[in-house]
């Protein structure tokens, strides 16, 4: 049996979940809704590719969709603090 390995739409996902929200919460919000959706994207990818039982990430793929989903209402949020104050 041939080995699983992480799919590199996987791995983007996460380091684009992880960095949209770090990009939100340093006061870029308008970037962070940008990287978010680009985690969501990447995300959906992963989903599709890790169907092959050569590619993993699946689970990688859906947690970066959901931080990426969690992340664009925090943006949407920063962008109206930064509206209103």
């Amino acid at each position: 049996m041939a080995d699983q390995k992480a799919g590199t739409a996987a791995t983007i996902a996460i380091i684009a979940a992880i960095g949209s929200v770090i990009l939100t919460l340093t006061g870029s919000p308008v970037w962070g809704l940008i990287i978010a959706v680009l985690a969501i994207v990447s995300g959906i990818f992963g989903v599709l590719m890790s169907a092959s039982p050569k590619i993993g990430g699946g689970l990688i793929s859906t947690l970066a969709i959901i931080f990426g989903v969690l992340d664009v209402g925090l943006a949407v949020l920063g962008l109206i603090g930064i509206l209103i104050f």
